[in-house]
């Protein structure tokens, strides 16, 4: 960049970008000239070591470790980790919380004790699976930025795109990802377990709860801590044994979370809009429409059903968490206000959670939660615990939509089972029979058919 001061503050830009992409590399004395627009000049210097990584690499992928770091940054920031007194409360909440589980469900116990962790750990512990979550989204949206941002580049400085996309998809992917890291960063300091979002991200057979936000939880509430403790524990141990149970789940979960995501495309014109009128010295506007959701579109047909059965199968499991938590927490003077304040809680959502929704398009709030309760609850009374908890043997046994808005005919169902009866059989069982009669005809006529001559 040169002294002369005539040049307009675009002109001035699209020079360090031309420095950058030549990867001469840029003067610091320059980027202090960067201040009279308005540019933090260390922000900008990290971020264009991180584009300059990027043409180097040109690799095409996406900076997760970067996701990674940010995302710590901001948990270890606040991060007062887990004193000694909290800890032994949290472990004997886990300890007393086991042994009451066990009258209220026939899941198996975990094979490790929960445990008080940090916000930081639980940030560790859970960025693999935000990766898997968020990965489609974020390719698409830096394929959508690559596309938009070689369109509205001027046609002089179109050269120095060729043979850089791959870069660019780069630089696209890394901004998603950086979002992400604050988001989740921020999560850290809102979620009070492991279970808490609803989906299953720490590691199968895992519970733990972060004791700074359960104290932060507890405030105001006037219930007494050992009891919130209590229940806390039980509610987040009935959700690991549940996934640990049911290995299929977990899978299921996060197939469905991806199918959705997948289906994501960029608003190209809100996108076109925004790089048309984007300002380097508000660079705060991408981030904000990252961040907001505005860059992607209503939900198509396909995603709003795949939303629809993703809604469903977390209400089923959170409607069974909620009748075996409160099973196994009847004993409590206090288990009923804690209940109604955790369903509260999950039904509204914190700040993080919802920037996550508008980050990725995708609530993961249950709107079927007290639905699903109900029916569980009906299961239990009429045919039993052990009945009840077969239904997550295996995925085809899983209750339905149907079902969770009337249970009669799934405890009918179940209650014939028990007695010893065929259950009814309805067309789809018509339709496999035949498919079976017609496939093992057709094999008895292979098996009847005459060899044919030999040669001698």
């Amino acid at each position: 960049m040169a002294d002369d001061d005539d040049r307009s503050p675009e002109e001035q830009f699209q020079e360090l970008l031309r420095q950058l992409f030549g990867a001469e590399g840029i003067d610091p004395a320059q980027l202090q000239q960067l201040s009279g627009l308005g540019i933090d000049p260390a922000m900008m210097q990290q971020m264009m070591r991180q584009m300059q990584s990027a043409f180097v690499s040109g690799d095409g992928g996406i900076s997760w470790d970067e996701a990674q770091r940010q995302a710590l940054h901001i948990a270890n920031q606040s991060d007062l980790g887990v004193g000694s007194g909290a800890r032994a409360d949290l472990d004997q909440a886990f300890t007393l919380a086991t042994l009451w589980l066990s009258e209220s469900t026939t899941i198996s116990d975990l094979a490790e004790p929960g445990r008080a962790i940090t916000r930081g750990a639980w940030v560790e512990a859970t960025m693999p699976v935000w990766r898997e979550l968020a990965e489609p989204v974020a390719l698409s949206i830096a394929d959508a930025l690559t596309a938009t941002l070689s369109e509205q580049l001027p046609e002089d400085m179109q050269g120095m795109l060729q043979g850089a996309g791959r870069m660019m998809r780069t630089i696209g992917g890394s901004l998603f990802a950086t979002q992400l890291g604050q988001v989740v960063g921020r999560l850290s300091t809102e979620v009070v377990s492991g279970g808490d979002v609803g989906i299953p991200l720490m590691p199968a057979g895992s519970a733990a709860i972060l004791p700074q936000n359960f104290a932060d939880f507890g405030q105001g509430l006037e219930i007494p801590e050992d009891q919130l403790a209590l229940y806390v524990a039980a509610r987040e141990l009935a959700h690991a044994r549940l996934f640990r149970h049911a290995r299929w789940l977990r899978l299921d979960v996060i197939a469905q979370v991806t199918e959705f995501a997948r289906g994501i495309r960029v608003d190209t014109a809100a996108l076109e809009d925004l790089a048309e009128r984007f300002d380097p010295s508000q660079p705060d506007e991408l981030r904000q429409a990252l961040e907001s959701g505005a860059l992607l579109p209503e939900k198509s047909e396909q995603q709003t059903q795949a939303l629809t059965r993703l809604e469903n199968l977390l209400a089923l499991i959170e409607g069974w968490v909620d009748v075996v938590t409160a099973d196994a927490t009847s004993r409590l003077p206090s288990a009923v206000r804690v209940a109604e304040v955790v369903r509260r809680r999950r039904a509204v959502g914190g700040p993080a959670e919802k920037a996550l929704g508008s980050l990725v398009g995708l609530e993961l709030r249950p709107r079927r939660m007290r639905e699903a309760a109900a029916m569980w609850r009906a299961v239990t009374d009429a045919v039993g615990v052990a009945a009840r908890d077969a239904l997550w043997d295996y995925p085809d046994l899983l209750p339905t939509s149907e079902d969770i808005d009337d249970p009669a005919g799934l405890i009918a169902r179940l209650a014939a089972r028990a007695r010893g009866e065929e259950p009814e059989r309805d067309a789809f069982d018509e339709a496999l029979e035949q498919l079976l009669s017609e496939e093992e005809r057709g094999e008895d006529d292979r098996d009847e058919t005459p060899p044919g001559p030999t040669l001698s």
